[in-house]
């Protein structure tokens, strides 16, 4: 079994992974082709006689993308939190130089 880690590389694939996907998936080209897609989908609508197998496709990949963008937003998530807490804390410790009692 090969080891998740380097020595000097302290992320996981996951977390790479995670990190490439929510920066590429946030950005405004990736919106417009998802709406661009919609936009398709629907103009196919009339072309298909609005079939069950026309609104399968719709449901299906809005089903895969949500699941697979649960995990990435939590990834995401779960690494942004102790740093912002972090930055937090600190500056928190820098505004208070005096503390209240002693005003």
């Amino acid at each position: 079994m090969r080891a998740n880690k380097t020595s000097g590389d302290k992320t996981g694939f996951f977390t790479k992974f995670t990190s490439r996907t929510a920066k590429i998936l946030g950005h405004a080209r990736v919106f417009a082709a998802a709406v661009a897609a919609l936009v398709l989908w629907a103009c196919t609508g009339p072309l298909l006689g609005f079939s069950n197998s026309w609104q399968r496709v719709i449901n299906t990949g809005t089903t895969i993308v949500t699941f697979a963008m649960v995990f990435i937003i939590q990834s995401t998530q779960n690494r942004d939190s102790p740093a912002l807490h972090l930055k937090l804390d600190a500056l928190m410790q820098e505004l208070h130089v005096t503390p209240l009692h002693a005003l």
